[in-house]
């Protein structure tokens, strides 16, 4: 079994430390990315951070987790969490597990927030922890 997880970050991800801290907190994704790893070692897993703002490069990175034999996916759409059946699909046609991961609760903010596709099509979602989230995401990933 493949000890590599896929952690895929959509729009505007990239800007963390700096967007909205109040709501995004002050780490940056490198920041993330440094908790992941040194996470990731202890559980004997590796993990390939990408980030892109662009739709189509997280539904081919969902596919190529696929290929590829990955462990899982921690997947932080973004905005494309509302809005996008294309991921949706795509989650639905890979037998990875796909983690749904969330910096901030959508569900104290605004209302268009609460309807999450990726979460309906992901094995579960980890929300509201700030950072945090995605270790909590990567420790369930290693427990599948």
């Amino acid at each position: 079994m493949s000890t590599i997880v896929y952690v895929l970050n959509g729009p505007n991800l990239n800007l963390l430390g700096m967007r909205e801290p109040e709501i995004y907190g002050h780490d940056t994704l490198d920041d993330i990315a440094g908790m992941l790893e040194d996470r990731a070692r202890e559980l004997g897993l590796e993990i390939d951070l990408r980030q892109s703002n662009h739709e189509g490069h997280l539904i081919d990175w969902l596919h190529e987790a696929q290929s590829a034999g990955a462990h899982a996916v921690l997947l932080n759409a973004g905005a494309f969490t509302h809005t996008s059946i294309a991921l949706y699909d795509a989650i639905k046609s890979i037998r990875t597990p796909v983690i749904e991961v969330h910096l901030s609760n959508p569900h104290r903010r605004e209302e268009f927030r609460h309807l999450s596709w990726v979460g309906k099509a992901a094995l579960g979602t980890v929300a509201g922890f700030g950072a945090n989230s995605y270790v909590v995401a990567l420790e369930a990933a290693a427990r599948l």
